[in-house]
């Protein structure tokens, strides 16, 4: 009798369990991942910067007779090393899409990184200090070391201190296994150099474009800004979407990062585009003086006005601390951030 009570008291228990699970609420769905796809009023964004570039170039003269509108400089030693910077960077782009397509990066170390990207850098560095020797002419009267002196200024600086800015307003990380200076990867000191080698490149392209390809005045030196804003913000732009799918570069607030990111990160070409289109430009008003000491001395310059706007703009925009917690030198595994 006792094992007949024990059953039907199981069942019974059993059957009020049924019950009570089909009159409780559904378990909540797994959450979704997250997208890494840009926020749709991205949209806004770029057409509005695409109807103000139309309506400038509406309102633009054309150049006196016998102007060549260019988009690469006249032929010479600029032409040359531009044109060499354009194909190399189909080497380095193609490089970089194969490791990521492939997901190679899964199998990187700290010393794999070091390698990928001084090993792309080098070509850009190598090429001027072999044609330095090659008819005895100082590196300094020649535009190619004069630009890629210029370029590995900025972008040391660029790593060193902006990057902290990103650590702390935009919540940044980098979770690759590296060696880190001031808790930078130092690969990334190296992959900035191929990088910004690359851009101020394309964006000499369409401001000389603008430059020699309408009226000199008002309405021409209006769209000389308008472009370099708009080149800066696409830039950064392109940039965060082209790595979004990187998992060892994140954002704590990936909308963010588009949108306020894009702007942030833009104010670096906002200086770096203009200044450096003045390198050896003809027409233009010299900023970097002679040999390689006024060129040194004309990216600190660029480099300390950025650090001012970058601050400035956290200031007014953020009102995040900075804080910069980094190491001379550290050592840090896959997924792991640095000291900061």
């Amino acid at each position: 009798a006792s094992l007949r009570i024990a059953g039907r008291n199981a069942l019974a228990q059993h059957m009020l369990n049924a019950i009570a699970s089909l009159l409780s609420s559904p378990p909540p769905p797994p959450p979704q991942p997250v997208s890494k796809l840009p926020p749709f009023e991205q949209l806004y964004i770029f057409a509005a910067l695409i109807a103000g570039l139309l309506l400038l170039l509406a309102a633009q003269r054309p150049p006196p007779k016998g102007t060549v509108a260019r988009w690469l400089p006249a032929p010479g030693e600029k032409r040359v090393y531009e044109t060499w910077v354009l194909w190399y960077s189909i080497v380095w782009m193609g490089a970089f899409g194969v490791i990521i397509a492939l997901e190679l990066y899964e199998e990187f170390t700290a010393a794999t990184y070091f390698l990928v990207c001084g090993g792309l850098a080098a070509p850009l560095v190598l090429r001027e200090l072999a044609r330095g020797g090659a008819d005895g002419r100082p590196l300094g009267e020649r535009h190619g070391a004069r630009a890629q002196l210029w370029i590995a200024i900025f972008g040391f600086i660029g790593n060193y201190w902006y990057t902290h800015y990103f650590y702390c307003v935009l919540r940044a990380r980098y979770t690759v296994p590296a060696w880190r200076l001031n808790d930078v990867p130092i690969c990334m000191y190296l992959a900035t150099h191929f990088y910004f080698s690359s851009y101020h490149v394309f964006a000499n392209l369409a401001l000389r474009r603008v430059a020699t390809g309408f009226a000199p005045g008002n309405l021409r030196t209006a769209l000389f800004a308008y472009v370099v804003c708009a080149l800066s913000y696409a830039t950064a732009f392109m940039e965060t979407l082209t790595i979004s799918h990187f998992p060892y570069y994140d954002f704590e607030d990936r909308h963010m990062a588009y949108t306020l990111g894009s702007a942030f990160y833009g104010i670096y070409f906002l200086v770096s585009f203009p200044v450096y289109y003045a390198l050896d430009e003809p027409g233009n008003t010299p900023l970097e003086g002679t040999g390689l000491r006024g060129v040194a001395l004309s990216s600190l310059g660029a480099g300390m006005l950025v650090l001012l706007l970058l601050d400035l703009t956290r200031l007014a925009a953020a009102g995040a601390p900075l804080t910069i917690g980094g190491k001379l030198w550290e050592v840090t595994p896959k997924g792991l951030a640095g000291s900061a």
